[in-house]
């Protein structure tokens, strides 16, 4: 439940963060570099909690499988919501044929 929370924080402080741009630089445009490091706060900062969360436990392969699907996708510039959907079937199909 903590890290559920800590996710929720995280995407509201992201989404803050995200709009308070836009509101603070009028129709001024940032520079490309800049608007690409912003779109990577998220990913990163949530990829820290989920690695703090696991504290030493091991790590199931079939859930690599699923986040190496997801990124794969993000960065091709999936949506996120698809990309994160294809990784649970990923996960979900090696898991039925590793069974």
């Amino acid at each position: 439940m903590k890290l559920w929370l800590c996710v929720l924080a995280v995407s509201a402080a992201n989404w803050l963060m995200k709009a308070a741009g836009p509101l603070v630089l009028g129709k001024r445009a940032l520079p490309p570099a800049l608007v690409r490091i912003t779109q990577l706060t998220a990913p990163a900062l949530l990829a820290g909690l989920i690695v703090t969360d696991l504290g030493g436990r091991t790590i199931d392969w079939t859930q690599l499988v699923g986040v190496a699907v997801a990124g794969v996708l993000n960065l091709l510039r999936v949506p996120i919501l698809p990309a994160a959907a294809a990784g649970v079937a990923a996960t979900a199909l090696v898991r039925l044929a590793s069974a």
